[in-house]
């Protein structure tokens, strides 16, 4: 059975899960905007978690220095109606805010997966 939660409890949640990386991590993670989307946009899996878009720490140059921030979301549906306690939800939400978050600093999905966010 799906959990039940209230919106604004849910971006406490991610909110929660930013705050627990560590400051010198933190404060490397520049020009980037965190969003909570109710579902993933058309085209994309109905149960995927989160998604980074933008251009990894690793990749950027001059050229992408004056872009418009990266976006890290995540989707509160898929993850509601992954778990089944409240306790799950905020290990999710967690693994998925530091997997989207790890992108960002170049790290890919097999990378990852080995590291245990995934």
């Amino acid at each position: 059975m799906p959990v039940a939660m209230d919106p604004d409890r849910f971006d406490a949640l991610v909110d929660a899960a930013l705050d627990e990386i560590p400051d010198e991590l933190a404060q490397l993670v520049t020009n980037v905007v965190v969003l909570v989307e109710e579902e993933p946009p058309e085209g994309e899996p109905r149960d995927l978690l989160g998604l980074y878009d933008g251009v990894a720490l690793t990749e950027r140059d001059f050229a992408t220095i004056l872009d418009l921030p990266d976006r890290i979301f995540v989707f509160r549906g898929p993850l509601l109606r992954m778990c089944a306690s409240e306790e799950e939800l905020v290990e999710e939400v967690r693994i998925t805010v530091v997997h989207e978050v790890a992108h960002h600093f170049g790290i890919d999905d097999d990378r990852l997966h080995e590291l245990g966010y995934a």
